[in-house]
């Protein structure tokens, strides 16, 4: 028979109270005082979800069941934990808490699982394609600090799906296309060669599409080209611009990713028009942007 009383806890909810309180005490003897607090938290979030929700042992062996089958299907080239964390808006929130609201900033947005380090530099109007297929996108800025000072040589990191739908890594077969870096010019500009960004679903044929399929979610990302922007005394940027009337915005973005201060105008060029650095694209349509970047201080 339950132990209930009016004005105190059941003899159930003092085991649990109790089993919480002896693993916080475990952790007494840490060293570091961060490690200590993230830890404490840790323990008091998870124990407090699995009695409110009232866990059970099979629903328990089923979530360490999902994150084994992530960790088996991680490899150099995917990272499914990376996904569960956009998925779930763990890493938006990361993101938002870790680069507070500063006015007139460029926000930042998700990293995603897809940078790789070493992409080639490429010149000032270069292209960054490497004939992954797609429509030619002029995209063009400057890149200021708050002051509006403009910032000479920041490094410009850019990479992007192909029109396809997937990332070079994707392709598994060593090609390096749709990345690049750059640096700005002394008055902060930049410009480059990309594709018009199309969405695409992220990789859904593992366990966190399977999750994102039982809970009735769509896989796909609002179209975007990504950025990191560093340089010297400023707080780096890892941002996208999304395309302003790709209807998956109204539908959603998979990971939380979009703001509306990045939503930026791509606009269409038909086939013919003069291109703005005197490039023969061969009769093909194209489009470009303008995307303007003020860094905070670090």
């Amino acid at each position: 028979m339950t132990d209930t009383t009016a004005t105190g806890p059941t003899t159930q909810e003092r085991a649990e109270t109790d089993l919480t309180n002896r693993v916080l005490a475990s952790f007494a003897q840490t060293g570091d005082e961060r490690l200590h607090q993230l830890m404490r938290s840790v323990v008091e979030h998870l124990h407090a979800f699995i009695r409110e929700v009232r866990l059970t042992e099979d629903e328990w062996r089923t979530a360490i069941d999902f994150l084994t089958a992530c960790g088996d299907i991680t490899d150099d080239r995917r990272q499914e934990f990376i996904l569960l964390s956009d998925v779930l808006g763990a890493s938006m929130q990361t993101i938002t808490v870790a680069n507070p609201v500063v006015d007139g900033v460029t926000e930042s947005t998700v990293f995603g699982p897809f940078f790789v380090q070493g992409a080639p530099r490429i010149p000032l109007g270069g292209d960054i394609a490497s004939d992954a297929p797609g429509q030619p996108c002029w995209v063009e800025g400057v890149v200021t600090d708050t002051h509006g000072r403009p910032v000479a040589g920041a490094r410009i990191e850019v990479w992007e799906a192909d029109d396809s739908g997937f990332y070079d890594v994707q392709y598994g077969d060593g090609r390096v296309a749709g990345r690049a870096h750059l640096f700005t010019d002394d008055q902060g500009r930049y410009r480059f060669w990309g594709l018009t960004p199309t969405p695409y679903p992220i990789p859904h044929d593992g366990p966190v599409g399977h999750l994102l399929a039982a809970t009735g979610r769509s896989p796909v990302r609002a179209a975007h080209l990504h950025f990191m922007v560093t340089a010297p005394g400023l707080r780096t940027l890892v941002t996208h611009i999304f395309v302003d009337g790709d209807p998956q915005l109204a539908i959603g973005d998979s990971v939380f990713g979009v703001k509306d201060s990045l939503i930026t105008t791509f606009d269409a060029q038909p086939a013919g028009t003069p291109t703005p650095d005197g490039r023969d694209l061969h009769g093909r349509a194209w489009s470009r942007a303008a995307f303007d970047i003020v860094l905070a201080e670090r």
